[in-house]
């Protein structure tokens, strides 16, 4: 037995793991994000988060209603259930075009709890290479017979998988056996866009029995793609076409969080409903529309290093850089905040900086970043920038 002076052998054995880590820059730690820095880094697209419309809203609500509860007692099938979370279903449904809503905690919530659920003993899940954890989890835990990945946004490569599928699944040629086909619709590191519609006219060629259903992950296309942030579903008006729909509340609309399932969790309180309620049908479109033109205006500047050979259309685009967090520092300590993306996040090779742009974002503090940037690399043309450096 070790002695009181000695580490015990579990806390020496994660001090080596750490100790690794640190050595190989993977570490990572919390911090806090300077309070004058600007927010090119989060996901907060509307900046609803720091809305003065939306907190007057929400102590409007609070002052109107003597009987307002901060807490919701319970699971939702006990005693956590309340008028705003149906209120918000029902909203979400007409609001999304769709014939009913369910609302989870979060959105790694409901990503996990309908693939661990809605899939039968035998169906199949068949899911994009680039597909949120939250869904993979979900698949583990999956009564499905087989889950297999395709190639990134690719339809040719799903066709391909599903002619796979077919040639060896007699019930799924036969149209009595379900395959899922997992996408999302925007991505969250390139903010590329999935080619929505050709995957549905896939699914209708490959499995005419009607047999193959669509799941799309709107995360982050929830407030800024698609007629009054309604995603890119509603854009491409395939709804009927499309089996499920995930819209998060914790990235455009500046609410929620992740905790693990809907039957035994705690109930989202009320004040986090209503503020979802309000963010939903009132600041959608008009911050929208502040938001789409400064995309633009940064996305155009090419001298940002590498930027995709498409600018995506979404709020989302990326730097790519062999020296993210050289760049990301530079910015940082300009009073930009940026985020370095490197592996395993992403493939060796694919390292970048990802900006985000928000409604909040002035012309002069997108300026104030083109600038940094172009500073960032001037520097280092002339040898005065030391590359590398701790992850960030």
């Amino acid at each position: 037995m070790a002695s009181p002076s000695e580490p015990q052998p579990l806390l020496k054995i994660f001090h080596d793991i750490l100790s690794k880590r640190r050595t190989a820059s993977t570490l990572r730690s919390l911090t806090l994000t300077p309070p004058t820095s600007v927010d090119f880094s989060s996901n907060d697209f509307l900046s609803l988060s720091t809305s003065p419309y939306l907190r007057d809203a929400f102590l409007q609500e609070l002052h109107g209603t003597p009987s307002f509860r901060f807490g919701s007692g319970g699971s939702r099938l006990l005693d956590g259930n309340c008028a705003y979370a149906e209120r918000l279903e029902r909203d979400i449904a007409a609001f999304h075009n769709a014939p009913a809503g369910l609302l989870f905690n979060s959105g790694y919530d409901a990503n996990s709890g309908f693939f661990a659920c809605v899939p039968q003993k035998g169906d199949v899940v068949v899911f994009d290479e680039f597909a949120h954890a939250s869904s993979r989890e979900g698949m583990r835990l999956s009564r499905a017979g087989r889950c297999v990945g395709f190639r990134h946004n690719s339809v040719e490569a799903l066709r391909e998988v599903l002619r796979d599928i077919i040639a060896c699944d007699a019930l799924v040629k036969g149209g009595t056996r379900s395959v899922f086909v997992a996408v999302e619709s925007v991505y969250s590191m390139d903010g590329d866009l999935a080619p929505l519609r050709e995957f549905v006219e896939c699914l209708e060629e490959m499995l005419p029995g009607g047999n193959g259903y669509l799941v799309v992950d709107e995360a982050h296309a929830t407030g800024v793609v698609g007629p009054g942030g309604r995603g890119r579903v509603c854009e491409l008006g395939i709804e009927g076409k499309t089996f499920a729909r995930l819209h998060t509340f914790g990235k455009a609309l500046a609410c929620s969080g992740d905790q693990p399932s809907l039957a035994a969790l705690t109930a989202p309180p009320p004040p986090q409903l209503s503020l979802h309620l309000f963010a939903l049908t009132k600041h959608l479109h008009t911050n929208l529309e502040t938001l789409k033109p400064k995309c633009k205006d940064l996305a155009s500047d090419q001298v940002l290093l590498h930027l995709p050979a498409e600018v995506p259309r979404s709020p989302i685009f990326s730097l790519l850089t062999p020296e993210p967090r050289s760049l990301a520092r530079y910015c940082q300590d300009g009073g930009f905040m940026v985020r370095p993306i490197v592996s395993p996040t992403v493939p060796v090779g694919k390292e970048r900086v990802r900006v985000c742009l928000h409604a909040g974002n002035t012309e002069a503090e997108i300026e104030g970043l083109v600038a940094r940037i172009e500073e960032w690399l001037d520097q280092i043309r002339v040898g005065k920038l030391r590359l590398g450096g701790p992850r960030l």
